[in-house]
């Protein structure tokens, strides 16, 4: 038999107590939207070239999620993740990192979650993969799952 946990226990587990879990951990963070592939493991220095740092309204104001439902933690929906391409390339990975962590170093104490980006069925998905100097981009969606099992 395996473990399975209830919905209540994944919520508590996204939202963490005070500093706490997903939420809690990753709260007023960023997200580097960087070319190529992502490391083997977040706890390995960010590779590729920095596309852009996602905030909110692209002002440099950490990102929040709301309340945890049904397993499922999203971005705030009061807030607009914006960020303001730095160099042209294409978007193939993400970090989303807590606030005063330096991405390009090693580290096995900070919080940071990568994942892929794509246009559709990815960690992230983007209108358009293709960023370019000055252009405005959004994340419209983000969410993490806990699984139940």
């Amino acid at each position: 038999m395996s473990f399975r946990l209830s919905t209540g226990l994944r919520n508590k587990v996204l939202d963490g107590g005070a500093g706490g879990g997903f939420k809690g951990a990753l709260n007023l963070g960023f997200i580097a939207i960087l070319t190529g592939t992502q490391p083997t493991s977040p706890d390995n220095p960010a590779t590729g070239t920095l596309l852009g740092t996602v905030s909110v309204n692209g002002a440099g104001t950490g990102l929040t999620m709301d309340a945890s439902v049904a397993g499922v933690l999203s971005k705030a929906a009061a807030e607009t993740w914006k960020f303001t391409g730095l160099a042209d390339g294409t978007a193939g990975w993400f970090r989303f990192y807590a606030a005063g962590d330096t991405i390009t170093n090693s580290s096995t104490t900070v919080a940071r979650l990568d994942g892929a980006i794509g246009t559709s069925g990815a960690e992230i998905n983007l209108a358009n993969l293709s960023i370019l100097t000055g252009q405005v981009n959004t994340v419209d969606a983000f969410t993490i799952t806990q699984p139940a099992s």
